[in-house]
């Protein structure tokens, strides 16, 4: 009589394995690719993404506006071979995406996305 398997395992759990190599570790590595507006967002201190988060929640695409002088006064950027001044202008194209989209929610919904975003690597930068 073959023993039935407890919840939660597997038949396949229960049986030795039959003619299987056994497992090597595997190590993979993900790497997120990202489009230019997104790798366009600054590393802030992690008050100014709180409020530039907070700004974008109740005002789509004004953090982000905001977010963007922040490229001129020196936060760095995942787009390290361009010139400030592009990736100025490409976070102003962001929160002009924003607010013209925003009447029909996909703005809003980009904006509060874009502050977490911002939250997120202001973390990781401190």
């Amino acid at each position: 009589m073959d023993p039935c398997p407890k919840d939660g395992e597997s038949a396949a759990a229960a049986e030795p394995s039959r003619g299987a190599a056994p497992s090597s570790g595997v190590v993979v590595q993900v790497r997120e690719k990202k489009g230019p507006l997104r790798a366009a967002i600054p590393y802030m201190p992690f008050p100014v993404a709180v409020i530039c988060l907070f700004l974008n929640t109740f005002v789509p695409g004004l953090g982000t506006f905001v977010s963007a002088f922040t490229v001129l006064c020196g936060a760095r950027t995942d787009l390290p071979d361009r010139h400030k001044c592009c990736v100025f202008w490409l976070n102003i194209a962001a929160a002009l995406i924003q607010i013209l989209t925003a009447i029909v929610m996909v703005g809003w919904i980009m904006s509060i996305f874009w502050g977490m975003d911002m939250v997120i690597l202001a973390s990781k930068y401190s």
